[in-house]
């Protein structure tokens, strides 16, 4: 799994941002517990879940990035060659015509 679909990606983001609010939740409705034990886990899990926060930023700034680099290589594609952009999407458009006319 080297190379992540955006679909599986937003995915992740969005799991990952419910695990961080469910554990955020968490923390809050425990924040009534005295022992010694529960504080450090308390104190673990809010160090935990900063850090969390933050490489989540992290993921979701350098996939946005690369979907801006995509976006700039395709429109440049397109100004560089706009008889073969019209081809490539004329051939795409008549093959999901044809697949879709098959059901």
């Amino acid at each position: 799994m080297s190379e992540m679909t955006m679909a599986q990606r937003d995915k992740l983001l969005a799991d990952m941002r419910t695990v961080v609010a469910d554990a955020e939740d968490l923390l809050r409705l425990s924040a009534g517990e005295a022992s010694e034990g529960t504080r450090a886990l308390r104190e673990r899990l809010q160090t935990n879940l900063t850090q969390a926060r933050h490489k989540l930023a992290d993921l979701q700034d350098a996939a946005t990035e690369k979907i801006k680099v995509a976006g700039h290589a395709a429109d440049d594609f397109v100004h560089e060659n706009p008889w073969r952009s019209i081809a490539i999407g004329t051939g795409a458009g008549l093959l999901v015509g044809m697949l879709i006319g098959r059901r």
